[in-house]
Parts: structure tokens; C-alpha cells; sequence
């Protein structure tokens, strides 16, 4: 199946160059007149949800290392298969990925998967004919990537655009639009990175209306469809009809302010392996829904919240009596802070929290970050003893006053040669770590929680 969807890469030497902004924006303006799909590069969490905001379609994740190849594909071409246009925001610099001499996990590998020419987002604050070098360098560095045309971005003026653009076409590389300098459109950060557009949902519309201003006053809206109407085709996957398998268990997933970290995909995958997912707020909801099977906490910020989930106690004891039923529940990231006895801030203020899980999360201004390979410990509602998959980390907190012989999930290996460690904890029916798994790793990942789901529900009602 030839897959011939007009497309582009969004991509930048290095992150703050203002490629979010700008992808965000062009999604947003292009969705005017045309049906346009977002997608990610790697395993980001927080940007989907702004290509969400702008199209009101789901933006999806791209990632190659915890991915193969032909289910990146597949995941682009499910998703974008009745859309007009895609947009394809990367990570990191172009050439950033899993390690330093190879493309994996890289925008470029993506880009070039997809046969998408890519747009280069450069920061010229502090360069004039220097942009020219910048952006050749970029093109030359792999002959197989199309590098098709350049966006300057926060120009100082008129006559520093032009310079600019005269840099970088002297050397044979269209310039779309020089942009200027607009400190407010970008998305506020914090210690513990971007704010979420749920957070943000007062704001979100006018940083929209606002990023679509300036990118229809500044960038070459028809030079850039037409590139991305000249992407190469290239071969998908076949796809198999989509079986509509009967419902077998209610799965409760926590989503809202506090809980907004999933991959589309995961809840995707639980669906077409049986599961009603029905979500609720571990913030706002006094109790779970009803005639659930299973509970599901994501990643995300519950520590900002931490005095409110602390309050919420007819909803931790809601929580408590699930897990004393032994209904499988299954935890990552921030869903792992939750369950601790308690979060203990940044200013030291400790907050309870579910005491599921021995030990407190500690906030800190370190950030664990990156890839993992996977090996389980032990069986859980998700793995057998010794199966391997892939994951990642992204968190600012520590798991601390845990007992010696924990009943740990897995050993972790990162990346750069260090050595594995145990991480996580399983007990009975409960699934706590820090990693966030992507569902499509491993097949049966959804399978085997909608199963654990199943067998609970016959055991129990």
C-alpha cells in the first residue's frame, strides 16, 4: 500500500529554537482549510496535546527506537489516512537521537521513513550570514535527507530577515518565512518543563489565534504545501480491517489536570483487546466508576496538585478499596507517585497520598530522563517473568524510604553503557513504575491487563 499523503518535518538544530511554536502554529492556521494530523517524534507527552488543541484531531507519537519501522508506518498511515496534510513536529535537533553515531530514534530517521522533506526552524537571534552555514550544514550532513526549505525564526528586524534570507538562499536552500521575535507565543516553561494544555485551557485559544497570526503574516503558506504535496510515496504497511471485538471488561482510566500523560495508542490497543475505557478524575471525582475491572493511572503532574489528591479523600479510599479487592491496577510515572504514602514537595511539605506503595516520592530538581530496555523481574498484569520490552523516563522525583527486599517489577538498563537496576514494584494484582511502556512495543501488553481484567471480574462477580 502506497502510502502519497502531502507531509512535512517540523525539525531544528537543537530544542528552544522555537520549532514547537511554530509547528503548533502552522497545524493551527492550515487547519482553516484543510483537514490536517499531527504526529511527534519520540516520546513526548505534552506537545500532542497543543497539535490536538490546533487541528481537533489526535496528535499521535512517532517514535523509532521503541518502535519498529513498519509500526511507525502503520501508526502514520491509520492516523492520517483521511486527513489532506500532515505535520510532523520532531524532537531534539534533526539528528538527535538514541545515540551519537547513528540516526536511531532521530527526527532524520522519521523524515526520511516517511519520505517527508523537512522544514528547518532556525533561531537567528544572534547570526546573520552564519544562517547560511547553519543551514547547509544541516543539508549536507546526510545526502539521503531532503532538507526542502527554511524557516528563520525571531528576526530582530526588517533588514536582519533579509540578511538572513539572502544567507541561507545564497547557498540554495528555499527561505518560506523569516518570523519575528514574539517571547509571548512561546510555550511557558517550568522546572518540570512545559506547562500542559490542559492546564492551560483558558490560554490554549489564544495562543492559537495569536500563533496564527503570525504564521499566516510571515511564512509562505502555498510555497510550504507545495513541498509537502511533493513528498515521495512510500510503502505502508498493509493494514487489516479493524475488528470490533466485544467489550469484556471496564478499564478506569485517570485523566485530568494531575493525570494527562498516555499514548493514544495504549488506550487504542486496550480498546481493540476488549476493554471499555471509561475515564475519571483521581482531582475532582469523590468515587470511581462503576462496574470497573481495572484502573489505570498515567504519567503527569500530580505533585502540583498533591494538596488536592491529598484532600480528595472519599477518592483515596475509593483507591484503597480496589487494591484491598486485589482489582488489578496498574501505575506509571506520576500514576507511581500517587500511590506512595506521600509526595514531599520542593519545599519539603509532605502530602498523603495512597500508601499502596512503600515509601514517598521526593521531588528534586534533577531530571532522570531517556530511554530503557526492559526486562521483567517477575510476572505482572502486563509481563512474564524475563519478557523484554522498551520504555522511557521522564521525572523529577525520587522514590525513597522503600524496604530492602522489595518485590521490584524490573531491571532497567539506559542507555550509554551503564549498568542495569531493579526499578518498580509488583504486589498481587498491582503494577507500579516509574517507565512509561508504549503498548505497541509488545502485542501483548493490552491483551494481557485486559486479561488480568477478565479473570478478576470471574473470580469476583
Amino acid at each position: 500500500m502506497d502510502v502519497a499523503i502531502p507531509r512535512f518535518v517540523v525539525a531544528a538544530p537543537a530544542s528552544g529554537s522555537g520549532k514547537s511554536t511554530i509547528a503548533t502554529g502552522l497545524m493551527a492556521v492550515l487547519s482553516q482549510e484543510h483537514t490536517v494530523q499531527g504526529f511527534k517524534v519520540g516520546p513526548d507527552y505534552i506537545d500532542p496535546m497543543y497539535h490536538t488543541a490546533a487541528t481537533g484531531r489526535v496528535s499521535q507519537n512517532l517514535d523509532t527506537w521503541m518502535l519498529a519501522h513498519d509500526q511507525v508506518k502503520a501508526i502514520f498511515a491509520r492516523a492520517a489516512a483521511d486527513a489532506d496534510m500532515a505535520v510532523i513536529e520532531g524532537v531534539m535537533g534533526l539528528f538527535d537521537g538514541y545515540e551519537a553515531k547513528t540516526e536511531l530514534g532521530s527526527t532524520a530517521e522519521v523524515a526520511k521513513l516517511l519520505g517527508a522533506p523537512v522544514i528547518l526552524v532556525l533561531d537567528v537571534r544572534k547570526m546573520a550570514r552564519s544562517a547560511g552555514a547553519m543551514a547547509l550544514g544541516y543539508r549536507m550532513f546526510d545526502p539521503d535527507l531532503h532538507v526542502a526549505g527554511v524557516i528563520c525564526n525571531r528576526v530582530g528586524s526588517e533588514a536582519h530577515a533579509q540578511w538572513v534570507r539572502e544567507a541561507v538562499e545564497a547557498v540554495g536552500i528555499p527561505v518560506l518565512g523569516c518570523v519575528p521575535r514574539a517571547d509571548a507565543l512561546t510555550i511557558p516553561e517550568r522546572h518540570l518543563g512545559l506547562y500542559t494544555a490542559v492546564e492551560r485551557t483558558a490560554e490554549v485559544d489564544a495562543f492559537l489565534r495569536d500563533a496564527k497570526d503570525l504564521i499566516a503574516a510571515h511564512i509562505d503558506l502555498d510555497r510550504l504545501k507545495a513541498i509537502a504535496a511533493q513528498a515521495v510515496p512510500f510503502e505502508g504497511p498493509s493494514t487489516a480491517p479493524v475488528q470490533h471485538i466485544a467489550k469484556r471488561a471496564r478499564i478506569a482510566v485517570a485523566r485530568d489536570e494531575a493525570f494527562c500523560f498516555y499514548y493514544e495508542d495504549n488506550l487504542a490497543l486496550l480498546r481493540a483487546a476488549g476493554a471499555e475505557i471509561v475515564f475519571f478524575s483521581p482531582l475532582h471525582d469523590a468515587a470511581l466508576p462503576e462496574r470497573i475491572a481495572g484502573l489505570y493511572f498515567g504519567g503527569g503532574y500530580p505533585e502540583l496538585y498533591a494538596a488536592d489528591l491529598s484532600r480528595n479523600s472519599a477518592m483515596r479510599a475509593a483507591v484503597r478499596a480496589a487494591h484491598a479487592a486485589d482489582l488489578p491496577i496498574y501505575a506509571e510515572c506520576g500514576g507511581l507517585m500517587f500511590l506512595t504514602q506521600s509526595i514531599i514537595d520542593l519545599e519539603g511539605q509532605r502530602h498523603t497520598m495512597m500508601g499502596l506503595l512503600p515509601g514517598h516520592s521526593r521531588m528534586q530538581k534533577r531530571l532522570t530522563m531517556g530511554y530503557r530496555l526492559v526486562t521483567a523481574q517477575r510476572d505482572s498484569l502486563l509481563l512474564s517473568c524475563g519478557e523484554q520490552v522498551r520504555g522511557h523516563e521522564f521525572h523529577y522525583s525520587d522514590w525513597i524510604e522503600t524496604p530492602e527486599a522489595l518485590p521490584y517489577a524490573y531491571d532497567i538498563a539506559p542507555r550509554c553503557g551503564r549498568d542495569a537496576h531493579p526499578e518498580g514494584f509488583v504486589s498481587g494484582n498491582l503494577l507500579a513504575s516509574y517507565v512509561h511502556l508504549h503498548f505497541r512495543t509488545e502485542a501483548l501488553l493490552a491483551e494481557n491487563f485486559v486479561d488480568t481484567c477478565v479473570r478478576w471480574m470471574k473470580k469476583h462477580c
